[in-house]
């Protein structure tokens, strides 16, 4: 056999442990694993709260250098998480890796995308449709509260992306902590529609932002109230027709009759 062809097969093994090693990384439920993932999240509330502290941290010096080490976490850990999947392919196409790679984007080029580095914060999004958060959950018997959770993370996204967008196109004249606090005051009092008053957005445009603010916050408002009030599911996707949700003691599935073999948590 050829040198060439030997260091060939030899790249290939390695590159084949490493997507092994990481697939057992990102997916597993060893406690190696566990850990490995936990780290991961707390990484990735880190750089999130670095997003929300962009307004008063982009006029510092080290803002750059938090900027690029925050890229280079992102890249990280999309590079990791294509090669610990099996379709690398279908994973680009998820919305969750549309929006890493956005993010990414607003990093490398934070000058090029200053009007759009709000939209940063839909790695809080991104991070809440990850299985590794859940499965904490789940270990800890938590598993009712999935869609309560799912819920609050959706009311907090919108929350920080409206702020963040009204920060940038109607505060960011003065930019600092004292602008960005009134552009969250503005936020929270008009998804919660008390509209104090005090603080209003001028112009056609501003009145527009509150429209859709309003709308789009009531029904967040109406979904988390919704999880947490109805009585609990279980998510176990039937065999035949795909329905997650089913009745904790259910034994066929409502919408096609099949049998049902529901895990017992134990309760």
């Amino acid at each position: 056999m050829k040198a060439a062809d030997k260091n060939g097969l030899q790249e290939n093994s390695a590159m084949t442990r490493l997507r092994d090693r990481l697939r057992k990384l990102y997916h597993g439920r060893t406690p190696a694993a566990f850990r490995f993932q936990l780290v991961a999240v707390v990484i990735d509330l880190a750089i999130i709260a670095f997003f929300i502290a962009t307004p008063v941290l982009q006029d510092k010096p080290s803002f750059l250098w938090l900027d690029y080490s925050a890229a280079a976490l992102v890249a990280a850990d999309l590079a990791a998480r294509l090669l610990a999947s099996k379709n690398m392919l279908r994973l680009m196409k998820q919305p969750t890796s549309w929006v890493d790679v956005f993010i990414l984007l607003t990093l490398l080029m934070p000058t090029a995308f200053a009007n759009l580095a709000f939209l940063r914060i839909l790695r809080l999004w991104s991070l809440s449709r990850s299985g590794s958060l859940w499965r904490h959950f789940e270990m800890r018997g938590l598993r009712p509260w999935r869609e309560a959770s799912h819920a609050v993370i959706n009311l907090l996204t919108f929350l920080f992306v409206i702020t963040g967008f009204v920060y940038t196109f109607f505060f960011r004249t003065g930019a600092g902590l004292e602008n960005y606090i009134d552009a969250l005051y503005f936020t929270v009092a008009t998804v919660t529609t008390t509209g104090f008053g005090d603080i209003v957005l001028p112009g056609m445009a501003g009145k527009l932002t509150a429209i859709v603010t309003m709308i789009i916050g009531i029904s967040l408002f109406v979904r988390l109230a919704q999880a947490i009030f109805r009585p609990a599911k279980v998510l176990f996707p039937c065999p035949q027709c795909g329905l997650r949700r089913h009745e904790p003691d259910a034994v066929h599935c409502k919408a096609c009759g099949h049998l049902l073999n529901i895990p017992d948590e134990g309760n």
